[in-house]
């Protein structure tokens, strides 16, 4: 099978008298011919033996010869390439019983080139580099002994990188690792820079709002306050309504609402729950500095609000297990004897021990009139415009 490129390690190593190594060279560039035997081969190194004087370095003259020492078993050709075709090269030294062929490039501007020797059976032939094959031929020349191992490298395409390619892509790459490097450092450095300008910000606004609450006027529900009023709105951060002795705050924008549900809420917001007036502002405490003004209540709220509205629905339940609820069409009779309705004037008479139920368009309002704070809830009756129209035509 042909194959494009196969390329081939080449070790020089010098050899004292001895036969001991005293100096190793390796290249890794070397290519296989594409008729060539691809598996490894050493031997000692010879270049062509001067013929009246002239020494053929190509081995393409019909006089050249290889002079082999005694007692060699294997030996390895060093040949330019040129003058003749690489087959006549490498039958060249094999007629001299060469194991491999090391041919070496007349050209430095070229690497290794393929090389087509079709015929030239089991000879192993290899191109090596114009530099390495005369630094090798340097060594033979001052008479020292060099042994030569071929060993089989990488199987693939034909290796032709343009250096120029190679330092453009790695000059590209650091460049691209140190632009990357500078973005994470500037951006961590910004990043950094912001925590700490939100931290100062969070403090300043933390200290400011301390401050504020601590010029907030508060006072504790006593018996007769508005806030005892049912009709009072409840405090918007809890949903509850004002018992006696509960400590309120108000607020500058005349809102109130429980102490221990507003303080955190200006803690964080200093703002008012309802109205989202700057309590900053409205003291003359930082007015530059800016609140945080949510639209809603935070999650906090919305969890309380939901438990609390959850709670009084329960409360509603057990109540109505607890207490029969008449809708027998609504007469009017005196206390005691039976279901009031409104009288003339507005007011509902309730009967003690029972629940009330006053009709409206599609709602309806129930009052409990034993319990210590009146409980209001409202309720859908969607079919209540029927049951009026039904006891308007039984009436």
């Amino acid at each position: 099978i042909k194959e494009d490129h196969v390329s081939a390690t080449v070790n020089a190593t010098v050899l004292d008298s001895k036969g001991n190594p005293k100096q190793i060279l390796t290249k890794d560039d070397g290519m296989y011919g594409q008729n060539s035997p691809k598996v490894d081969a050493k031997g000692i190194v010879i270049a062509p033996a001067p013929n009246h004087g002239v020494v053929d370095r190509q081995g393409c003259n019909p006089h050249t010869r290889f002079v082999v020492p005694p007692r060699t078993g294997h030996w390895v050709a060093l040949l330019q390439r040129g003058n003749c075709t690489f087959k006549e090269k490498i039958l060249k030294a094999s007629a001299f019983n060469a194991s491999a062929v090391l041919i070496y490039n007349n050209n430095s501007n070229e690497d290794t080139v393929k090389m087509g020797h079709e015929g030239t059976g089991d000879t192993v032939a290899v191109m090596i580099t114009e530099s390495y094959g005369k630094e090798i031929l340097g060594l033979l020349e001052r008479n020292l002994t060099v042994l030569v191992s071929v060993v089989v490298g990488q199987h693939g395409q034909a290796k032709n990188i343009n250096r120029g390619s190679l330092v453009f892509v790695s000059i590209s790459f650091i460049v691209l690792m140190i632009i990357s490097s500078a973005w994470l450092i500037f951006y961590f450095i910004q990043k950094i820079r912001f925590t700490s300008a939100r931290d100062r910000s969070q403090r300043r606004l933390g200290d400011a709002a301390k401050k504020a609450i601590g010029k907030l006027t508060t006072r504790t529900v006593k018996k007769g306050d508005k806030e005892t009023d049912p009709d009072f709105n409840h405090c918007a951060v809890c949903i509850e309504g004002y018992q006696l002795n509960d400590v309120v705050r108000i607020l500058p924008c005349k809102h109130v609402f429980h102490k221990l549900c507003v303080d955190p809420w200006l803690n964080e917001h200093c703002t008012c729950p309802m109205c989202k007036l700057n309590i900053l502002k409205a003291l003359g405490i930082m007015p530059n500095l800016p609140c945080v003004d949510n639209v809603g209540f935070d999650m906090d709220h919305r969890i309380g609000r939901s438990q609390t509205m959850a709670s009084q629905r329960t409360a509603l339940v057990d109540l109505s297990s607890e207490t029969s609820i008449s809708l027998e069409p609504l007469q009017q009779g005196h206390p005691g004897t039976g279901p009031q309705i409104p009288s003339e004037s507005g007011e509902l008479t309730p009967r003690t021990g029972e629940i009330n139920i006053a009709v409206t368009s599609g709602h309806f309002f129930n009052r409990n009139s034993l319990s210590p704070r009146s409980l209001v809830c409202e309720m859908e009756l969607p079919d209540t415009q029927a049951s009026l129209d039904r006891y308007d035509d039984k009436s």
